[in-house]
């Protein structure tokens, strides 16, 4: 049963659109806006909930039940198998780091190789080369020129001296998605570990760590409609094992041994209701008796955005064919199926900042540079004070905006 979108219904649940229109958020990447019930929900926690976690007193007995909530509603939206895999934080760059230095710790030959890409944010490259001084070694799994890493690239990288395949589950720059169960396979066959960047799918398609099988995995609440937090998963075992400061009265397993100090509660319950968005709006696209549970009502929600998602980006994929831009990775409207709406571009001579520069004279946010992936734009033939134009748009984004972008984008290319 094909559902429509509901377009103008999403729209109406984020606020941020209204009050900037005419204004158009396509750099969101760098952050999406947050609907509505998560804006209300951490004003609530601030206004009604604003103490600190542990006390015998009911405001602070809410907040434990607050965090314990969002765990296992963070738990649902990765299908993890416990909620307490689910370790809440700052950001995604530090818990990289926290693994990273840990897994530094562990690190013996012959097993002390890493695997990295030239496709990743460096945030998932330079935690890892920094183990050089602790004994690691390197291979680069390399894109192809289609702008996506190959798996069968990986194969002979792979061996007993692997210790883990550190890579991203979608491109933050290029939009390229990976075959992360694929992935998962190969480094498990040779004994190895996969750390997951899973910070860009999170508002795009399905999470399930359960069936691509990677053993860590690391997401930005403000890429996925929450506010500004991120979250560690792994799996049980391998917390357990992880090396990490803790103060003595803190108990050593997770996810208590991993969230050193204290974090953002309000931003946490944010989260938690970030969740409950995507799932109701699985809910109203379910068929009539047909899902019934938060993870089923989420199957949903996350697989009409993605198909939606798939017009926007042939949409925009047309829109820079026309203005005859040089389009990074996948740029065949044939396989929309292998991208997310994250596209990277340059106009012929015009300068990238010129570019971001006269799209938002023409009320378009978008974003210019290196994407913080030096290595990627090295493989590209760019300069990192140059870099390349990126349009990122998610599923409150419409064709509409789509065609403001193209006629602003011809404007500029028509005029050099």
């Amino acid at each position: 049963m094909t559902v429509e979108f509901p377009i103008e219904a999403v729209r109406a649940k984020f606020p941020a659109l209204g009050r900037a229109a005419p204004f158009v958020y396509f750099d969101n990447a760098a952050g999406a806006q947050a609907p509505v019930s998560v804006l209300d929900t951490v004003a609530r926690h601030l206004l009604d909930f604003n103490v600190q976690r542990g006390g015998r007193y009911a405001k602070s007995v809410e907040v434990d039940a607050v965090i314990a909530r969002a765990r296992e509603k963070v738990a649902t939206l990765l299908n993890a198998a416990d909620p307490s895999e689910v370790c809440f934080g700052m950001n995604a760059t530090s818990f990289i780091r926290l693994v990273s230095l840990a897994i530094g710790q562990t690190l013996s030959e012959p097993r002390n190789q890493i695997i990295v890409t030239d496709l990743d944010h460096d945030a998932n490259v330079a935690t890892w080369l920094a183990l050089e001084r602790m004994g690691a070694t390197f291979a680069w799994w390399k894109m192809r020129e289609d702008g996506r890493l190959h798996v069968e690239d990986l194969l002979p990288l792979l061996s007993e001296r692997t210790r883990l395949v550190a890579c991203t589950a979608v491109s933050h720059a290029l939009g390229s998605l990976v075959d992360i169960a694929a992935v998962a396979r190969a480094a498990h066959a040779v004994g190895a570990e996969m750390f997951l960047d899973c910070v860009h799918l999170g508002p795009h398609t399905l999470l399930d760590v359960q069936a691509w099988d990677c053993d860590y995995l690391v997401c930005s609440g403000y890429k996925t409609f929450a506010p500004h937090m991120g979250f560690l998963w792994g799996k049980r075992d391998k917390l357990m094992a992880l090396p990490t400061f803790r103060e003595e009265f803190i108990p050593d397993e997770p996810p208590y041994k991993i969230e050193a100090g204290t974090f953002v509660y309000e931003n946490v319950a944010g989260m938690s209701a970030a969740v409950d968005y995507l799932e109701a709006l699985g809910r109203d696209l379910a068929p009539h008796g047909g899902a019934q549970d938060s993870r089923a009502h989420i199957e949903v929600a996350m697989g009409a955005i993605q198909s939606y998602e798939q017009t926007l980006s042939g949409g925009m994929l047309e829109a820079l064919s026309a203005c005859r831009a040089t389009v990074y990775g996948v740029s065949d409207t044939a396989e929309v199926a292998k991208r997310v709406p994250t596209i990277c571009f340059n106009l012929g001579g015009v300068h990238p900042a010129d570019v971001t520069l006269r799209m938002a004279d023409a009320g378009l946010g978008i974003r210019d540079g290196h994407m913080y992936a030096p290595r990627l734009m090295a493989r590209l033939g760019l300069s990192m004070d140059r870099g390349a134009v990126r349009a990122s748009l998610v599923h409150y984004n419409t064709l509409e905006e789509v065609g403001r972008f193209a006629e602003a984008l011809g404007a500029i290319s028509g005029g050099g």
